[in-house]
């Protein structure tokens, strides 16, 4: 149960003072660039395993709700949206951490759906599709005018 815990905290992030969710998607950044830069594929399976890991983590902690303290959501999420990116640039990044965490406060859409739904799912789903929809703005945005992500 500690382990499930110390995981769903996002390795201890999710303990920060006073924005745990800004916290974690911060250092998501910051180990996303890191895991681009080691393999192309790195990423996504840390995305993969951050996101089924998280949710057996959350089940495994018995969490009620949607604690602040919980943050594994965000790592996942945030590291999905860095999945639109082909390299790890300071523009890419931030573009990647706003967009995130835009579509994970404002609940917009299908993300709102998700974060209504109980249990393990519901803590992590609303972060995952957080996630690809950023990805999916960046993706346009990387498509349409690649310079801006430079």
């Amino acid at each position: 149960m500690r382990i499930a815990r110390f995981i769903a905290a996002g390795f201890g992030t999710g303990y920060a003072k006073p924005a745990p969710g800004t916290v974690a998607s911060a250092a998501a950044v910051l180990t996303g660039a890191g895991w681009m830069l080691l393999s192309p594929l790195a990423l996504a399976l840390a995305a993969l395993v951050a996101t089924f890991g998280g949710f057996l983590a959350v089940r495994r902690a018995a969490v009620q709700g949607d604690p602040g303290w919980v943050v594994i959501d965000e790592v996942a999420g945030q590291w999905i949206a860095l999945l639109a990116l082909t390299r790890p640039t300071i523009p890419g990044l931030i573009a990647a951490f706003v967009l995130f965490r835009v579509f994970d406060i404002t609940k917009f859409g299908p993300v709102g759906w998700a974060d209504r739904q109980r249990g393990a799912f519901g803590v992590m789903a609303d972060d995952v599709i957080a996630g690809a929809m950023a990805a999916l703005v960046l993706g346009v945005v990387r498509s349409l005018r690649p310079d801006l992500l430079l």
